[in-house]
């Protein structure tokens, strides 16, 4: 009877999705109302004597058809959100569970500090699944010494850290976090051996950090874009999982294919050695905060109704550097994974980057070879390696590399030109089209007709650490935007690509993501139009005394109370939504734009996009002005100076033209545009506040503000003077 018990359940949300209906209808229409007076005042303008006046409204025209169509497009994942609960107790006994890969990417030792890389691998290594069904890949694409090293130390410690957190429970099995947080361990109360074990183990955890500090000031530290292959395998002890160290040949005159090329390494690598039907797939600083999620991930893929179609399981990505209700900079990502639960009522979520269980086999692409396929063909797709290509079967039997003619194959599918020629990259595997690797993936694997399930368990099961500045919450996102905005414009478009299997729905979600960065265009219109019309006395709105005012303010109102609403519903507060709609501002004038005008240039082959790590090295000043609930403005000038003008251009309207407004009588027909730059100025304060008030190292330079002063001074007076 047990068994035959579901392992999973899906329960649809049915207070959010009736709410998320009812607004879609009713801001429609609002939305409806609102064209039909824009339509008719533009061409009541065009058949009048000022068309000088149908430039502003045909940009505000345009800015409003944006926004509705990203708004219409952002339907599809609130039309059905559902919930999903796992039953780890109903799965079968450890002996017949599947095995499990575990691949870790890291790049650069300066940018990614070996403790907390290692961290993250110890972590992995303590999950709670079978010792011998667990494989650890570590690829380093910096090929360092320190990194090797690093593993070889992390290795000795866990021997001693994973009997510790089995025989005390531990929850969290990333040493660096347990000894900082205040968890014990399950029944530590009533052992009396429990405080001397920790105490002998934290000491075990000292002397590693002791070691490994050593070896990363004694060594250069530093990524290679220029060595050999380099596997190394570490297995010594039945009770500890596979340690693969896996630094893939990188060579300046060919493309290395960033993240996705180094994913596809470790699937080739693994292939030969491990050869595990599943595979997670984790951040280098997205450590495993729950051992269980092993287990809560094959609760779907061993669902008989699911698995034949499942690709993969993705968990939240939650990070431990947030203040909660206090992040300043987003980067929680709270929309993101609100999202996701509407997904999981169409055919899943989006591949998302790290902390996700995927099949084997849907990454190998066999979906599309035909039952008698030649071996040229398997050549094409697979490569050159006839072992790797025997790996590709289900039954293939395990092959550890002890053999000299073993490791030349495994350093052969680790080498830089393995996949020329193929379709590695091209038609399966991890896509290379994109830095964006996830997302691309994502988007081919339900193309291909594979469904993906979306788990947010109560304990974050991943966590990792997000940026804690603006300057690189604005890089960072720069970097995500090149890479949709890549996809967007070429042949890959979700608007055109792909046959009909994937449902309109899905579609609208992956179109959206691809085009989100399009926000840019709006935002900028919706902050310099009305206010420079504003100055020189141009109204672009309705008057109070018409009824489409009502429509205007009805829409505008609309909105906001939809978005805090849903921030409501995740359990964060109001100060989140200040904070989401501030930050998605600062990201779409700088980010977003920028992100776009790179993705064309690339597109006319005056640009080449390029990915950098985001820095995992935190600065002292800028952890002390974040926990203080204070931005940290010193981002690239060319950002700062943009957000700063475009701020000060805003004060200048309000308080100039308000005043001439006033004067010249015209206030009913001016107090929406003299709203915007109200709500802009209101909202956007910290601006003002590191301009003036502010004298820490956090501040907006001096030199930025005066630039800043300078530009708007002279936009403002042109517009007022235009009057």
């Amino acid at each position: 009877m047990e068994k035959s018990l579901p392992m999973n359940d899906c329960k649809a949300m049915k207070t959010e999705r009736a709410i998320n209906r009812m607004h879609s209808f009713i801001h429609g229409a609002a939305l409806a109302a609102l064209f039909y007076y824009r339509i008719t005042t533009i061409t009541t303008i065009a058949r009048s004597s000022s068309r000088i006046l149908l430039l502003p409204h045909l940009l505000i025209f345009t800015a409003e058809l944006t926004l509705s169509f990203m708004w219409l497009l952002s339907q599809a994942s609130l039309w059905n959100p559902v919930a999903r609960t796992v039953y780890p107790e109903r799965l079968p006994a450890d002996e017949y569970l599947p095995s499990l890969d575990v691949f870790i990417c890291t790049a650069d030792p300066a940018k990614e500090p070996s403790l907390g890389v290692m961290n993250t691998v110890i972590s992995a290594l303590a999950l709670d699944y079978p010792p011998t069904k667990l494989h650890l890949y570590l690829s380093d694409d910096g090929g360092s010494p320190v990194t090797l090293r690093a593993l070889q130390l992390a290795r000795s410690f866990a021997k001693l850290w994973i009997p510790f957190c089995r025989k005390y429970m531990v929850k969290n099995r990333c040493p660096q976090a347990y000894f900082l947080g205040e968890e014990i361990g399950g029944d530590s109360d009533s052992d009396d051996h429990f405080f001397i074990d920790k105490k002998a183990i934290e000491e075990a955890y000292e002397d590693f950090k002791i070691c490994l500090g050593k070896i990363v000031a004694e060594a250069d530290v530093g990524a290679s874009r220029d060595h050999s292959p380099s596997i190394e395998v570490m297995r010594d002890d039945e009770e500890m999982p596979l340690v693969v160290y896996v630094a893939r040949e990188k060579r300046p005159s060919h493309p290395h294919n960033f993240k996705a090329g180094a994913l596809n390494v470790l699937l080739r690598v693994s292939g030969m050695m491990s050869n595990s039907p599943y595979i997670l797939s984790l951040d280098c600083d997205m450590y495993c905060n729950d051992p269980a999620s092993a287990r809560q991930a094959m609760c779907f893929h061993l669902d008989p109704k699911l698995s034949q179609n499942l690709a993969l399981v993705q968990f939240p990505q939650k990070f431990h550097n947030i203040r909660h209700n206090h992040d300043i900079y987003d980067a929680a990502m709270r929309f993101i994974w609100k999202k996701w639960d509407g997904l999981n009522g169409l055919r899943g979520p989006v591949l998302s980057g790290s902390g996700f269980y995927i099949k084997r086999q849907a990454l190998y692409g066999t979906r599309k070879l035909q039952p008698n396929v030649d071996r040229d063909q398997l050549n094409e797709y697979y490569g050159s390696s006839k072992e790797f290509i025997k790996s590709i079967n289900r039954n293939y039997k395990l092959n550890f590399p002890s053999t000299e003619s073993m490791l030349k194959e495994v350093q052969l599918l680790a080498s830089c030109s393995y996949d020329k020629g193929t379709k590695w990259g091209k038609e399966a595997r991890y896509r290379y089209f994109s830095v964006v690797e996830d997302y691309f993936t994502g988007f081919n694997l339900h193309i291909e007709g594979w469904i993906t399930v979306y788990f947010a368990p109560s304990r974050p099961c991943f966590l990792g650490s997000s940026p804690i500045s603006l300057g690189e919450t604005l890089v960072q996102n720069m970097r995500w935007f090149v890479g949709l905005s890549q996809v967007a414009l070429s042949k890959y478009s979700p608007f055109v690509y792909g046959d009909m299997r994937m449902s309109v729905l899905q579609r609208m979600v992956y179109i959206q993501l691809a085009c989100y960065g399009i926000y840019f265009l709006p935002d900028y219109i919706l902050a310099l139009v009305p206010q420079l019309c504003l100055l020189a006395g141009v109204p672009l709105y309705p008057q109070v005394s018409s009824p489409f005012f009502a429509v205007f303010v009805f829409v505008f109102v609309s909105s906001q109370l939809k978005h805090a609403q849903e921030v409501l519903a995740s359990g964060d507060s109001l100060r989140t939504w200040v904070n989401e709609q501030r930050v998605s501002v600062m990201k779409s004038l700088t980010s977003y734009s920028f992100a776009a005008a790179n993705a064309i240039l690339e597109k006319m082959g005056l640009s080449k996009a390029s990915f950098v790590p985001t820095s995992k090295v935190t600065d002292d000043e800028v952890a002390k002005l974040y926990q203080m609930g204070k931005y940290d403005f010193q981002a690239p000038p060319i950002f700062m100076v943009i957000l700063c003008t475009v701020y000060m251009l805003n004060l200048a309207s309000l308080v100039v033209g308000l005043v001439r407004v006033l004067v010249n009588g015209k206030m009913n027909e001016m107090v929406m545009q003299a709203f915007l730059p109200l709500f802009g100025v209101v909202l956007h304060y910290p601006l003002m506040e590191g301009m003036v008030l502010r004298k820490d190292a956090g501040r907006v330079s001096p030199s930025v503000s005066l630039l800043s002063a300078v530009i708007s001074s002279l936009v403002s007076a042109y517009a007022a003077l235009a009057h």
